[in-house]
């Protein structure tokens, strides 16, 4: 523990001998996820405030990327998480600094997956159990409690202030060894256990306990939700499945829910209680009382959106559902708490108030490059590319090396069919970003969604040895193979790559993967195996144009001339621009 700089104190109203002592740390929400800046060994990183981690956390890239040296972990430690295991490794910062305090000798884990969201790793419970720790995304910022003689106190402040309906809910005892904030929770009248995990982009509860509660992926109602992963090695299909009722203990309750569900086994608990219910409240965990305070913000509860469309907004609490959010209350002046402000509402969901509040810090501090970025990503949600265009050049105008954004205006130059300047772009971020980095990845899918293969590959190459143990792994692999299938070079080397992918994935049956390696196969020769890996595809995706049209070609060459043409036909009929991309391929029909 440490003391923060800037406290606050705060005398409690009822009970004079409460006394409490507060520190702000200011939140940026990438995503859903809440992002602190601070230094390892003098060196500037952002770290995903993750109460679901039990320890600070960062990929071995990153590690290595920080010159930190690492060690063995204690014999016998694995993480548990979505996806799987992973054993990890030690290595310590010299210096850790946060709210411009120098903490010496601070403990990361080494392993797994990358944290994501542009962060540079995991801030864990082993840190934020040291105090009561208050969660208002909403505002943009989190703050760190010591209190004293408060253990009868009721803790929710804002709730008393604002004259709001709150929840309070009981949690397992915390310690060092076990820091999780583990509470209870009931979906169709069947108890669960729930672990609030800020570091999880969207709330999941684990299949068993769905079937418990009578719902199965079969049920009726039930829809893929698409693929997630964690620090485990391995991704997993979600579901959004409904259900009737779930409810904390005489708190909100939400009716015709639904849930994101999955395949998962994590332990402590039947279900994430993720970064899309940290948005949508305003939280207080007392590790002092083992207890858990929440109101409800307003908008959707539980994040149930595969792409970056609004979730359903039916996922209002019945309970609070009249509240007045107090997250609009004040109206912060200051650029900083306005942008902060703006990617909270961003998170939610919520473009109108987020363009708002970002345009303002904007007019506030015109020279910020981070503003104009947080910014252009929402014009690219309200279908506003060219605005979202200028916001992204007027920041690399500011902050030439500004990666995220070289990488966002390059995806968006790929999507306007401007190849050339995307390609610059991406070279510009090849010569900027260190060999391990994890942004490589999405350079790799960059240049492969924009048909430049050799230094797609490059991407995938240099990705791949550094990331032996990420979720992504599986990915990647099948892109390289793609690639490759594509050029129409390396095919051994391709096969290999599509069956790793494939292996990898276990049960989990992706389109995409059978796509790429029935490509692989047709170039080959083997039209056979290609066939039956286009009609496997087509039974998880039946309408899929580049996977008819390939299908169409291979029973071409079988000489089944009437079902090749029918597919071929079908596949130009759902999407006209497929045969040019088979063309390119040396792979087209016709003229």
């Amino acid at each position: 523990m440490c003391a923060m700089p800037g406290a606050l104190f705060f005398p409690f109203l009822s009970h004079a001998e409460c006394k409490r002592v507060a520190a702000d740390l200011p939140v940026s929400i990438s995503g859903t996820r809440a992002l602190i800046d601070a230094k390892i060994n003098h060196q500037d990183v952002r770290l995903v405030v993750d109460t679901g981690a039990f320890f600070n956390m960062i990929s071995a890239a990153m590690a290595q990327e920080l010159k930190l040296r690492v060690g063995p972990a204690p014999y016998g430690l694995t993480l548990r998480g979505i996806g799987g295991n992973t054993v990890p490794s030690v290595a310590t910062a010299k210096v850790f600094t946060i709210a411009n305090v120098d903490i010496p000798n601070v403990e990361f884990l080494v392993g797994g997956s990358e944290a994501g969201s542009g962060s540079s790793g995991l801030l864990g419970q082993n840190f934020l159990v040291n105090w009561n720790v208050e969660y208002d995304l909403a505002k943009g910022a989190i703050r760190l409690f010591r209190d004293t003689d408060c253990s009868k106190q009721f803790l929710a402040y804002w709730a008393i202030q604002n004259q709001q309906p709150y929840t309070v809910t009981n949690i397992e005892k915390v310690s060092p060894r076990y820091p999780h904030a583990i509470g209870h929770a009931y979906i169709n009248g069947q108890k669960i256990s729930v672990l609030f995990d800020s570091g999880a982009y969207k709330s999941l509860l684990s299949l068993k306990a769905a079937a418990r509660a009578g719902v199965k992926v079969d049920s009726p109602g039930v829809i893929e939700g698409g693929l997630t992963g964690g620090v485990g090695r391995n991704m997993v299909m979600s579901y959004i499945a409904p259900f009737s009722s779930f409810k904390f203990a005489d708190g909100e309750e939400i009716k015709n829910a639904r849930l994101r569900v999955a395949d998962i086994d994590i332990g402590v608990a039947d279900m994430l209680i993720g970064a899309d219910f940290f948005l949508s409240h305003r939280i207080f965990i007392a590790n002092t009382q083992d207890k858990l305070y929440f109101t409800y913000n307003g908008g959707p509860v539980f994040d149930l959106r595969a792409t970056s469309k609004p979730a359903a907004s039916d996922q209002a609490p019945d309970a609070s559902a009249a509240q007045t959010s107090d997250a609009k209350a004040d109206a912060p002046e200051d650029a900083a708490a306005l942008a902060r402000r703006g990617t909270a509402s961003a998170g939610r969901g919520d473009d109108e108030n987020a363009l708002a509040d970002l345009t303002r810090a904007v007019e506030f501090a015109p020279n910020n490059p981070d503003y104009l970025y947080e910014r252009a990503h929402v014009f690219l949600r309200r279908n506003d590319p060219k605005k979202a265009l200028d916001d992204f050049s007027a920041a690399l105008q500011l902050r030439p090396d500004f990666i995220p954004a070289l990488l966002s205006r390059a995806q968006l130059r790929i999507n306007m069919r401007n190849v050339p300047e995307a390609r610059a772009d991406l070279e510009a971020v090849d010569r900027i970003a260190a060999k391990q980095a994890d942004v490589r990845f999405e350079m790799g899918m960059d240049y492969l969604r924009a048909e430049l293969l050799p230094p797609a590959i490059a991407q995938f190459d240099i990705w791949i040895a550094a990331h032996g143990e990420d979720s992504k792994m599986a990915i990647a692999l099948s892109a390289r193979c793609k690639a490759r299938a594509m050029l129409g070079e390396d095919l051994s080397a391709a096969l290999k790559d599509c069956n790793a992918a494939i292996s990898r994935s276990g049960k989990l049956q992706n389109p995409d993967f059978l796509d790429n390696v029935a490509l692989v196969r047709f170039r080959l020769g083997d039209f056979d195996k290609s066939i039956g890996n286009y009609d496997a595809a087509l039974k998880i995706r039946p309408k899929n144009a580049w996977t008819l049209y390939g299908r169409g070609l291979a029973k071409l060459k079988k000489n089944n001339r009437s079902e090749g043409e029918a597919d071929i036909a079908e596949a130009v009929k759902i999407a006209p621009g497929v045969a040019g991309a088979y063309k390119r391929m040396g792979l087209g029909i016709g003229p």
